[in-house]
């Protein structure tokens, strides 16, 4: 099959070959011209006009047609090797040959011409494609490599609150501590009580040390996907009563009423990681409860049955709560509330801990006002 768009529209491309194929065909008949009918040659020949115009075009198509007839009468119409024609029907037999060879070598021209147009159209096309898929796989390596910069933009603005948590939390407690420190070491010589109540300042602010660390180093598992619980059945009320007593001293302005029914129903979860959920949502509460107001602790069971069902732990407080449009948003890493200075890792915590252990957590208003976190556990077995 001949290669149209390698062979292109060459109009003397097309005439030479199909002179040249009219003479190299007209001489290899010459010796068997006596022995076969004028139609013979007469087809062969219009084969020659076919193939001037698919190589050169319709000009080519005619020039070779009228080669063609002039050979065609000089070779085969009698008297031979001569333009003259005597019979009448040898000049019909040419003029039929003329007129057909040239309507077969423009119709062939045209043909030729319009797939070589398909074929140019059918390879703009394919280049076409080829540039839009680049233009694809470009666009798809640019959304991957503007996906990488945000997410390294979020761990840059993370790893900035982060520093500034960690400065700031890690500050206070340990400038108390040496003071403290520093106070009974070069200080005056103190009496007993007061040097007690300083001791217990200074293992408060270790305390809350100890917290901040815990913090810090559970949200480094979370964001790892290290953070699965040791599951085992926890008793929930003797789990807040203990870390009621121990944070105590974070309600000096307000108070804390604990209410937990005696036939609490057992969870089933990590006593470590639902420590640190009651720990956080305790120091929270005590750090927006206003001075004279109360932190309330209730738990009851949930569900179909006290121990099918699960418990839900809430934790209300009266301060000045988390607006409605915020609520989604209060359990992201690093977000503080309004005027806070802790870490804002600690509800995210919470969230990572309740979510690993396959309940929920939300906040909503407290009647009267402020924040009331509910937690839902799911009952051990």
């Amino acid at each position: 099959m001949v290669d149209l768009r390698a062979a292109g529209r060459a109009p003397w491309l097309g005439a030479g070959l199909g002179t040249a194929l009219v003479v190299a065909l007209s001489g290899a008949l010459v010796p068997v011209r006596d022995n076969v009918t004028p139609a013979s040659p007469a087809l062969l020949l219009v084969l020659t006009v076919v193939v001037a115009g698919v190589v050169g075009g319709a000009a080519s198509a005619v020039v070779t047609a009228v080669v063609a007839a002039t050979a065609f009468n000089l070779v085969f119409v009698v008297p031979y090797w001569t333009l003259k024609v005597n019979a009448g029907e040898d000049w019909v037999a040419l003029g039929v040959f003329l007129a057909v060879a040239l309507v077969i070598g423009v119709l062939v021209a045209e043909q030729a011409e319009r797939r070589r147009a398909a074929e140019a159209r059918e390879a703009d096309l394919r280049v076409l494609y080829e540039q839009m898929q680049a233009i694809a796989a470009e666009r798809a390596r640019l959304l991957e490599e503007a996906g990488r910069v945000s997410v390294l933009e979020r761990v840059d603005e993370q790893r900035a609150a982060l520093l500034r948590s960690v400065s700031h939390d890690l500050r206070t407690p340990l400038s108390a501590i040496r003071a403290v420190a520093e106070d009974l070491r070069d200080g005056p010589a103190y009496d007993d009580a007061t040097r007690a109540e300083l001791l217990a300042t200074v293992c408060e602010e270790a305390e809350r040390l100890d917290r901040i660390v815990a913090n810090l180093l559970s949200m480094s598992r979370i964001e790892a996907g290290a953070f699965q619980p040791s599951r085992q059945a926890v008793d929930l009320a003797e789990l807040v009563a203990d870390r009621s007593r121990r944070l105590r001293a974070l309600f000096r302005q307000a108070r804390l009423q604990v209410d937990l029914p005696a036939d609490l129903p057992l969870v089933d979860g990590d006593y470590s990681q639902l420590d640190q959920v009651v720990t956080n949502l305790l120091e929270n509460a005590a750090r927006y409860a206003p001075p004279g107001s109360t932190v309330r602790v209730t738990a009851r069971p949930v569900g179909e049955g006290a121990v099918d069902g699960g418990v839900e732990l809430r934790v209300a407080d009266e301060g000045i709560g988390v607006p409605e449009w915020e609520r989604a948003r209060v359990f992201e890493p690093f977000r503080r509330g309004e005027g806070s200075a802790s870490s804002g890792v600690g509800l995210a915590i919470c969230k990572a801990v309740v979510d690993a252990h396959g309940g929920r957590i939300s906040v909503h208003r407290t009647p009267g006002g402020g924040a009331t976190f509910v937690v839902q556990l799911p009952a051990g077995g």
